[in-house]
């Protein structure tokens, strides 16, 4: 940050300091004089014309004044209220953190279980089961082809040849095929 900053930066701050805290006092001083005037003129019924117009110099000398001295103070009060703030908001956070962990344990449960509930009821449920021999059409629960009478449950086709292979084959008897 130090290395975007202007080079005469620190000079800037310090002059807007210096002249705004002069200008404050100034206004302040003329401003005093010129509404004192005003009201003492009031008082003793004797106008006083001259120091009416000291309120009317001290007003803009008071209001360049706080905005000088606002610009060459800014950074301090940016500062300092950052420092302020930053511990709250760091505490808050973790005390949220904290505090909403059971809530968020449960939602996640609670979106898990809807999910594994949904896909549940997405998954095509088969009404036949194919024979890799004859293929035929036989119910799911049927062990052995009720046309050929081969074996279902222990059978192992390849995707790239169809010859019947054991369950456990990890390639094809047949064309050296890879089982995945």
């Amino acid at each position: 940050m130090a290395q975007n900053m202007d080079p005469q930066h620190a000079k800037k701050r310090k002059t807007c300091r210096t002249l705004g805290i002069i200008l404050l006092t100034i206004g302040g001083i003329f401003t005093a004089l010129g509404v004192g005037g005003f009201i003492i003129s009031i008082a003793i019924s004797v106008p006083v014309p001259f120091l009416i117009i000291f309120a009317f110099l001290g007003m803009p000398l008071l209001f360049v004044g706080t905005i000088l001295t606002a610009y060459g103070f800014m950074g301090a009060v940016a500062r300092y209220s950052a420092g302020e703030m930053a511990p709250v908001a760091t505490d808050t956070f973790n005390y949220m953190a904290n505090e909403t962990q059971d809530g968020v344990k449960t939602l996640t449960a609670a979106i898990g279980q809807g999910l594994s509930q949904g896909l549940a009821q997405s998954q095509p449920t088969t009404s036949s089961i194919r024979c890799p021999k004859c293929n035929y059409e036989d119910s799911p629960d049927a062990q052995f082809c009720s046309k050929c009478g081969f074996s279902l449950l222990k059978s192992k086709p390849c995707p790239s040849c169809n010859e019947i292979n054991d369950p456990d084959a990890q390639f094809c008897d047949n064309c050296g095929q890879k089982f995945t």
